[in-house]
């Protein structure tokens, strides 16, 4: 009998078995795969390795605390990590031919938009201040402050003036410039909200981390994902590799364990799932479990982009082909709605790109470049075919080698060593996610962030149940994964405590 059993070793998952283990419960961590982290992985190619998706981890500082430094402190794993700070991004449309550097800090970013636009840094200044305002109010929220209402009228005065906007909305009532919104903008086109539809509440947060300071680590994510399964394993928690969740089974109306595919039972009263709502429901309850609530929650939501992924590794140094910089972020143009949506079109600009060698500051005869996009829409189930599969990848991987190309005014094709194309069937098949999406749900409407946060309770259909990951309230990214883990087994540990367990 387990304490808690945690479905998929996923960012979320993983966090979520570490914390539960660290509160002396007896966990059981389930994988269907054979290495933890989910899309935080990596793998070689040749003498290169490819992180499968860390393009950055958004609000980690090497020198100053921050919520996910914190967690890992609490994870008893912060010592064992190295990090180092991306100095900016760039940025760069092949349309309108711009290009801008965006710093990842206040005080330098305040001069670079300065520099471009003059005359803008007190609205900037106003308009990350009730970002502040924002993320501070969200943090009560999340915690359910019993003095909510005091706290946000003395410290987020204006949250509830803007709680309600959409970015564009927040952009006109501060009258900023055309050109900052484009540039505030230019990092979040990828996720696929246009600033008329994505809610301020949600943009706030990431802006704020996002100019506290981008991290990498140096051994890639994977070496992340070991860590947190190393610690775990090293507190007596234990993980079984390669072993599919067939059933989540009950007793009397509660959870009693799970059926895994070789037939073996795991008994539980409380489950965490690292899948997607989706997935679980459609496959892993009983069907008179599943009701007509969680049915409308699902259906009502919109899947966020599907991936796709070209790994380079180049035979030349950075510096001799002229990739100078750590990530570009490659549109057609800035405008975040148009954008948008060309992002349902296959063959779409929207990338962004990585070089491993700048992003960790180190020297090198090679070139290791992962280049992502997304896709909105259906456009590739209905051109692929099993017989056209592999010579549509390669059609595809060549489109985003050009358009960095462009963008860059490099010559990259003559120094490929090895290229590997990951597609939404991929990304299907090992992440398990439905379509191939990488992003969870799109945030928009309903399903962007503070509606998530308020309805939790209401998500939450079948008792001693949470979710964690991309799917879940805190929506899609790294962090946010991580975080959300930490949140589903602190929810886990108080239904212990209500039941009568000890509370550790």
């Amino acid at each position: 009998m387990y304490d808690a059993i945690v479905i998929g070793a996923g960012n979320g998952g993983l966090v979520a078995a570490l914390t539960l283990q660290k509160a002396h419960k007896k966990v059981l961590l389930l994988e269907s795969g054979g290495t933890p982290g989910g899309f935080a992985t990596s793998f070689v190619r040749g003498r290169f390795e490819f992180d499968a998706s860390l393009q950055g981890l958004n609000g980690y500082s090497v020198s100053d605390d921050s919520e996910i430094k914190k967690l890992f402190e609490r994870l008893g794993i912060q010592e064992k990590l190295d990090f180092v700070e991306l100095s900016d991004d760039c940025v760069i449309t092949l349309n309108t031919h711009e290009s801008y550097l965006i710093p990842h800090s206040l005080s330098s970013f305040l001069l670079k938009m300065e520099e471009y636009v003059p005359g803008c840094q007190e609205s900037i200044q106003v308009f990350f201040d009730i970002c502040k305002e924002v993320t501070v109010a969200l943090k009560y929220i999340d915690e359910n402050s019993s003095d909510l209402e005091e706290l946000l009228e003395k410290e987020c005065p204006r949250f509830l003036e803007f709680s309600t906007n959409s970015l564009e909305e927040v952009f006109e009532k501060l009258k900023i410039a055309k050109k900052i919104r484009e540039i505030l903008t230019s990092f979040w086109i990828t996720y696929g909200s246009p600033s008329r539809d994505f809610a301020f509440v949600s943009f706030a947060p990431l802006f704020c981390s996002y100019l506290q300071s981008v991290a990498y680590p140096v051994k890639r994510s994977f070496a992340l994902s070991l860590t947190l399964q190393e610690e775990f394993e090293r507190c007596g928690g234990e993980i079984c590799f390669f072993t599919k969740v067939e059933k989540i089974l009950f007793q009397d109306e509660q959870i009693s364990g799970v059926q895994v595919e070789d037939g073996s039972i795991f008994y539980t009263k409380h489950v965490i799932s690292n899948i997607s709502p989706n997935m679980l429901y459609a496959t892993l309850l009983p069907k008179d479990k599943l009701t007509k609530e969680m049915n409308q929650i699902c259906n009502a939501r919109t899947l966020g982009g599907r991936g796709f992924a070209v790994y380079l590794g180049l035979n030349q140094s950075p510096q001799k082909l002229g990739l100078t910089e750590a990530r570009y972020f490659i549109y057609d143009s800035l405008d975040s709605n148009l954008e948008a949506k060309r992002m349902r079109e296959l063959y779409h600009t929207g990338c962004v790109v990585t070089v491993y060698e700048n992003m960790v500051k180190q020297s090198s005869f090679v070139t290791t470049v992962c280049i992502t996009s997304l896709l909105f829409s259906d456009d590739f189930d209905k051109i692929v075919t099993s017989s056209n599969y592999f010579a549509l990848k390669e059609k595809i991987a060549k489109h985003f080698v050009k358009v960095l190309e462009q963008a860059t005014k490099t010559s990259i094709q003559d120094a490929i060593e090895e290229i590997e194309v990951a597609t939404p069937v991929t990304f299907a098949r090992y992440g398990g996610h439905p379509s191939g999406v990488i992003h969870g749900y799109l945030a928009k409407g309903y399903d962007n962030l503070l509606p998530r946060l308020l309805n939790r309770q209401r998500e939450q259909s079948i008792p001693h149940l949470h979710f964690c990951g991309g799917f879940g309230p805190r929506l899609s990214g790294f962090s946010a994964s991580y975080m959300s883990g930490e949140e589903a087994a602190i929810l886990t540990l108080q239904d212990m405590a209500e039941e009568g367990d000890m509370y550790v």
